[in-house]
């Protein structure tokens, strides 16, 4: 484990305009990290003001409630740290005992401290074991359970659909093929393979040829997708009337589930379009703010490139 959280913030300036913070709002942070968001939003919430911060990373939540604390306590808000991931929203606000909640930001993907810490597994850049668990207290199935045990259709399927994958079948072939001989445990030896199994042609253009095989494992390992539903779900439930919902994504799958998530709240009527007015009674419950979703600035993109490929979306309760 890495003994300092180093994070920068991504779309900072935009998340903070778009959240329209004040005093005494409650706002949740449901991807903590470092606080690099949840620290400027400190300074505007003042000591009137109530800051839930969830991670489900145990570092994490230390670097960040370090960072937290260091501001001066007369102008702080009351802060409230959780161990946790946001699909288990309902519970964890619950056990906060907030009535509601004001903004809530999600900064969605992994962190790049997990991702340079190598005993996690995420890198394909480092040696390492295949972990990729974001919770390893909680979660018991590794990314070296699933290229060990799934049958080549449903490795086919998950590093197509999670990934976009154009050599999903043939990566996923391979992986069989060569777990027949050993078992993998380590990331490098499931690098190897994906370069393997990838067509020279192929490698030389798109980045790192695992980059796209190891997004896939992870999102199944953490079940990222399904999760996000269940914390959009409850986020929007949560929100006060007037509060905001704030979501940076930096894959089409996940925005794919932000936007349509938003849609359907937004546009709930279910009524045949030719009737003249609505009968059916399902008012909308968000107003989407942003119709299209803020990109970085290309002066962000150049001083952090995890930025590249996020997308800052945002809608109000009604």
């Amino acid at each position: 484990m890495t003994s300092e959280y180093r994070h920068t913030p991504v779309l900072l300036a935009e998340c903070l305009e778009q959240l329209t913070l004040q005093t005494q709002h409650t706002f949740v942070d449901a991807t903590l990290g470092g606080a690099g968001h949840s620290f400027e939003v400190a300074k505007r919430l003042g000591h009137e003001g109530t800051l839930i911060g969830i991670d489900q990373d145990e570092v994490a939540l230390a670097a960040a409630r370090k960072k937290l604390e260091s501001l001066p306590e007369q102008t702080r808000p009351a802060l409230e740290l959780l161990h946790g991931n946001f699909g288990e929203l309902d519970g964890l606000l619950t056990s906060a005992e907030v009535p509601g909640i004001d903004a809530i930001l999600f900064d969605l993907g992994v962190s790049s401290v997990q991702i340079d810490t190598p005993s996690r597994g995420f890198s394909f850049k480092e040696e390492a074991p295949l972990d990729m668990r974001m919770d390893p207290s909680t979660q018991t199935q590794t990314a070296a359970e699933i290229v060990n045990t799934y049958n080549a259709a449903d490795l086919t399927r998950i590093i197509r659909a999670y990934s976009d994958e154009k050599w999903a079948s043939r990566i996923a072939d391979f992986i069989v093929r060569e777990r027949e001989k050993e078992p993998f445990e380590t990331s490098g030896q499931l690098v190897e393979v994906i370069k393997a199994a990838i067509p020279a042609s192929a490698r030389r253009a798109g980045g790192h040829p695992a980059k796209r095989t190891f997004q896939a494992l992870r999102i199944e390992v953490n079940s990222e997708l399904d999760v996000l539903r269940r914390g959009l779900d409850a986020a929007i439930r949560w929100l006060n009337p007037k509060g905001r919902i704030a979501v940076i994504s930096y894959h089409s799958l996940e925005d794919r589930i932000v936007k349509d998530t938003f849609a359907s709240m937004a546009n709930r009527c279910t009524c045949p379009p030719d009737l003249p007015v609505c009968v059916c009674g399902k008012e909308p419950i968000l107003k989407v703010v942003t119709r299209k979703p803020i990109l970085p600035t290309p002066e962000e993109i150049e001083s952090n490139p995890r930025a590249r490929s996020a997308k800052l979306r945002v809608a109000q309760k009604l």
